[in-house]
């Protein structure tokens, strides 16, 4: 079994409070808009982590950490991206690959919207974990942890993190 923390959109900054909310798990998972390689080197130093670049992230974070990852989690199949669109509305950059081979876990950032919905056309779960950052749009900052084991996905818990100017 894998615990899982998940964020996105951190644009420079991290939370003390992702820290506990990450305790206990095994893995740091980014998706992207990492907003320099400081931060990612303060969460690898925390726990394993795997990240993709966004579109804000310079040649440092796109030196390191590739635009897609896709990887096995247990029995679970993994693709994380930055730019990848909602069910029914696929990203141009992950099309037509996520029809002709859809993952069990498909997750982007980009939005700063949290979102966990089922994709019930490719059998899929899409999560984005909304912004943990406090530049943008959003009003709340947000973060999510969960667990797999085998080909289960289950106790998907989010944390807000107050509001964006907090």
């Amino acid at each position: 079994m894998r615990r899982i923390g998940l964020l996105s959109d951190t644009h420079g900054s991290i939370d003390e409070h992702l820290y506990t909310f990450f305790k206990e798990c095994d893995e740091i998972w980014h998706a992207g808009d990492i907003g320099g390689i400081e931060i990612a080197d303060k969460l690898k130093e925390f726990k394993p982590l795997r990240a993709v670049y966004g579109n804000i992230d310079g040649q440092d974070i796109r030196l390191e950490y590739p635009q897609h990852q896709r990887f096995k989690c247990e029995e679970v199949d993994v693709w994380i991206t930055h730019i990848g669109g909602y069910p029914g509305r696929y990203d141009r950059y992950v099309y037509p690959e996520i029809y002709n081979n859809p993952p069990k876990i498909f997750i982007s950032g980009h939005s700063h919207i949290l979102k966990v919905m089922n994709d019930e056309k490719l059998n899929l779960l899409h999560i984005n974990p909304g912004a943990a950052g406090r530049h943008g749009f959003h009003k709340k900052r947000t973060a999510v942890r969960f667990s797999i084991d085998r080909d289960r996905i289950f106790d998907l818990e989010v944390i807000e993190l107050g509001s964006r100017t907090s």
